[in-house]
């Protein structure tokens, strides 16, 4: 069965999780998207190891196998004349140029704009960057947590007298998640007019979206909110809670609809219903400390499988706290075809992994044709594609231009 992206070909210069992890939702999709990176392996190769890797690789990272499933790869140098010539070649095969690289950095590489419609007039380019492309920062370089902090989130997740990180990289992923977006907009431009452009993602924009509705309170009625841990602040009971089995369960309340069954589930309504600090939703946020206080009682009284059955029985959204190892076993994750294991070479087992996380009825994404690349995998396929000959191109390897 044909995919949306069938005959797109992406070349992919990312590095670390917002690029990369665009280029493997366009591959998802069914693009051609070739991973262009350093001779002897970028440094998202190596980032956070899970096995030795391949034969002439350091090791192979986690982050690395996910995010460059549906690729092929391919080991350049485009800072030599040769390697610059062989990007020219590239990109006039290519539809879309995905670099998360600062701006002086892709010029030198030629992989600016410019460059870029001087040798196909509607290639797009799609670029992530901290901050973008304007403004005083527009230099500086920045990872996720950077942009998080800015954003205001790392003041709220933690407590007062200490902000707190979200361990996962929601700016990136969001920023990737916003890049392909734009990615399939200019490709339906370009399908519609002819015209390539360029795209351009920031983790700073991507956290500021996300965090919009804390700015938005802030700027209207200055509600100088501090950090409150994992409760709520603006609904309640909406917070972490240890089970009788020292397990934890997390429960949010929202809306008047959803509090009336948590009040039939303690059964103690009156109290909530009559006293006029639990009146709304903001008012329960205000007071939440005592609301999760009754919650936590509650919990304390049964185990976390219990507790869990009995809010699902009264339709009350809550959820195991798991650890990773708990993740991987979970029914749910098990059963809803979420993960497909895929092998690569040099680690212990296969990788269970995340597939494309939306679904289609008539243009499926939800396998993972390929595996990740080893490195410089694809080097002589593609340089085939372009015209390199063997000698041509054993050459080129002796001089570490790919």
């Amino acid at each position: 069965m044909s995919q949306v992206l069938d005959g797109v070909r992406v070349l992919d210069f990312g590095r670390y999780i917002a690029g990369p992890c665009c280029g493997m939702m366009l591959g998802d999709l069914g693009a051609d998207v070739i991973r262009i990176e350093k001779i002897d392996g970028s440094e998202d190769r190596y980032t956070t190891p899970i096995g030795e890797g391949a034969e002439g690789e350091e090791c192979v990272g986690s982050g690395y196998l996910h995010l460059n499933r549906n690729k092929r790869g391919l080991t350049l140098n485009p800072m030599k004349p040769e390697g610059r010539e062989i990007v020219k070649k590239l990109v006039a095969t290519a539809d879309v140029v995905i670099a998360n690289l600062p701006t002086e950095t892709l010029t030198a590489m030629g992989l600016d704009y410019e460059s870029l419609r001087a040798v196909k007039e509607d290639i797009i380019l799609t670029t992530v960057s901290a901050f973008t492309s304007v403004g005083p920062y527009k230099d500086r370089v920045g990872f996720d947590g950077v942009a998080a902090a800015m954003s205001g989130m790392m003041h709220l997740s933690g407590y007062e007298d200490e902000p707190m990180k979200a361990h996962t990289p929601w700016v990136d992923f969001g920023t990737a998640s916003a890049a392909t977006i734009g990615t399939l907009a200019a490709l339906l431009h370009k399908r519609a007019t002819g015209e390539g452009q360029r795209v351009e993602g920031s983790l700073l924009g991507t956290a500021l979206l996300f965090n919009n509705a804390g700015l938005i309170e802030q700027a209207m009625i200055g509600a100088d909110r501090v950090g409150s841990g994992n409760r709520g602040q603006t609904s309640a009971p909406s917070d972490a809670f240890k089970c009788s089995d020292d397990k934890w369960i997390i429960v949010q309340v929202v809306g008047q609809t959803l509090f009336n069954r948590w009040i039939d589930l303690m059964g103690d309504g009156d109290y909530w219903l009559k006293d006029p600090k639990f009146k709304d939703d903001l008012l329960r946020g205000d007071n939440g400390v005592e609301i999760s206080a009754r919650m936590q009682k509650w919990c304390s009284e049964r185990t976390r499988e219990e507790a869990i059955a009995a809010l699902a029985e009264a339709r009350i959204p809550c959820g195991h706290v798991y650890k990773p190892a708990d993740t991987l076993k979970d029914p749910q994750v098990l059963q809803g075809d979420f993960l497909q294991e895929v092998d690569y070479p040099g680690t212990p087992s296969p990788a269970p992994m995340s597939k494309l996380h939306v679904r289609f009825s008539k243009t499926p994404a939800d396998t993972i044709r390929m595996r990740a690349p080893t490195l410089g995998e694809h080097t002589d396929e593609v340089m085939h594609e372009l015209g390199y000959d063997d000698a041509t191109i054993a050459e080129l390897r002796e001089k570490r231009v790919v």
